[in-house]
């Protein structure tokens, strides 16, 4: 009935036509559904170089790995996939079967830590708690060792292994980690002077003649009277004066030898973090003028004196890496600049660096610095202090000679916290005096009476005797 109709309205050929296009959607095949998924990803971990074997429920249809780079897949037969790790990293691996299923599975490519951990234990074995986790483009170090010396090892050996070198340290290393250094300072000065001025000074009423070599004796102006003011310099030792007539001579000599010994000692004591440094001066600042841009002068100020610095690593309960540099330094004028009407003092300085290993409580020295200064000064009047014999008594000389030796000595030690309650001090053992002590009988401290009792004698553990019974 329905094909009549359209073919009375269409005609024969119109009529032909739509019965065959009809026939062909009614007998259309229907569009082929997605295939299902199988779910969340699996994960399956590889290790560089090595393979694993899938093998499939259905047939395999096709096969995809989303980077080559990383892993690489071969189809061994309708129901086995062979997947080799290539490289360290993430891809995922999607297989499509018959009967429309699909499976996906996330692949890690990972380092070959079992090779690490076998190195580790062969050069380390003595660390049982140290953890290595291998991860996508790196290796993870956990756990503790026993030193820092230990712990560099490890991540060294774990570099080797991880791609490009990246590893991640969580070790944690474990003995004592603070180092105390006793330093030494000793420098002994010698001097040696020697000095001979001679200065003649000739008055005669209103006419005088001085000779003021080392200035040993100064003319002052006439006083109203006519009277000349003559002074002497401290350093004069010899003194002699003539008169004749109206004129009187007066000698001058100063003649002089010293010898002089100077000690300096300087024993600081510091603690530093392994890693850290620390630092230490017992001296002092001196200004130092410097010059700005719009003209104006600020004031810098430079340290001298009895310096150290130090930086130690711990590297193992027996050994220690200690990086020292002491430095000694004084002012010296002879050596002054003036600048913007500030005199500004050179500095002589004695300085060392050096890096050691030792053990806890060994010492080193840094010797030999020494420095010799010899200072020969003369002072004389043209002519007449070069005539021999005679040229003695017109002019001056002075001979100074400076020898100084100094010695540094270090010695480190492991530093724990100690009990403060165990700990003394200088002030602990200071009695204030009462009124009747300091007053009437003079005394700078009190009496026993009043010593504290963190500083008595007390019995230590099990004291005493006992009587054994035979009941």
């Amino acid at each position: 009935m329905f094909l009549s109709k359209i073919y009375e309205k269409m005609g024969s050929a119109a009529a032909v036509f739509a019965i065959v296009l009809l026939a062909l959607v009614v007998n259309a095949p229907a569009a082929e559904p997605a295939p299902p998924r199988t779910g969340d990803a699996e994960i399956l971990r590889l290790v560089a170089g090595k393979s694993v074997t899938i093998a499939t429920s259905e047939r395999i249809k096709r096969v995809s790995i989303a980077a080559p780079k990383i892993a690489d897949i071969t189809v061994l037969s309708s129901r086995q996939v062979y997947i080799t790790g290539k490289a360290a990293g993430s891809t995922n691996l999607t297989i499509w079967q018959t009967g429309g299923k699909t499976t996906i599975r996330d692949i890690e490519v990972v380092s070959d830590i079992i090779g690490l951990k076998q190195r580790l234990q062969e050069i380390l074995p003595d660390e049982k708690d140290i953890r290595v986790i291998a991860m996508p483009g790196s290796i993870t170090l956990s756990g503790r060792v026993s030193s820092a010396a230990n712990l560099s090892q490890a991540v060294a050996l774990a570099e080797a292994y991880a791609p490009k070198g990246k590893v991640l340290n969580f070790l944690e290393a474990g003995g004592v980690h603070q180092v105390m250094l006793e330093v030494r300072v000793a420098e002994m000065s010698r001097s040696l002077l020697k000095r001979l001025g001679i200065n003649f000074n000739y008055v005669r009423g209103g006419d005088f003649g001085i000779m003021s070599l080392g200035g040993l004796g100064t003319l002052d102006e006439l006083t109203g009277g006519g009277v000349m003011e003559f002074n002497l310099a401290d350093s004069v030792n010899a003194l002699f004066r003539f008169h004749k007539g109206s004129a009187t001579w007066t000698g001058l000599i100063d003649a002089l030898k010293e010898d002089g010994l100077v000690k300096i000692l300087a024993e600081p004591t510091l603690i530093a973090l392994s890693g850290q440094t620390a630092d230490f001066l017992a001296g002092g600042e001196f200004p130092v003028p410097v010059p700005e841009d719009d003209g104006t002068i600020t004031i810098e100020y430079k340290t001298f004196g009895v310096g150290l610095s130090f930086a130690p690593i711990v590297l193992s309960k027996d050994k220690i890496n200690i990086t020292v540099a002491p430095e000694v330094s004084e002012l010296d004028y002879s050596m002054s600049v003036k600048f913007g009407g500030y005199i500004v003092p050179g500095l002589t300085t004695r300085r060392a660096s050096t890096v050691v290993e030792l053990a806890d409580g060994q010492s080193f020295a840094i010797a030999g610095l020494l420095k010799e200064t010899i200072r020969d000064d003369i002072t004389r009047y043209p002519f007449l202090g070069k005539i021999p014999v005679l040229g003695v008594l017109f002019r001056s000389r002075t001979f100074l000679k400076n020898e100084t030796e100094l010695v540094i000595i270090a010695t480190p030690h492991l530093a724990k916290p100690l009990d403060m309650a165990k700990q003394t001090v200088p002030t602990d053992f200071y009695i204030e005096p009462d009124d009747m002590e300091f007053h009437l009988m003079g005394l700078m401290e009190g009496r026993e009476k009043n010593r504290p009792r963190a500083v008595e004698g007390e019995l230590d553990g099990d004291f005493g005797h006992a009587i054994p019974s035979f009941e």
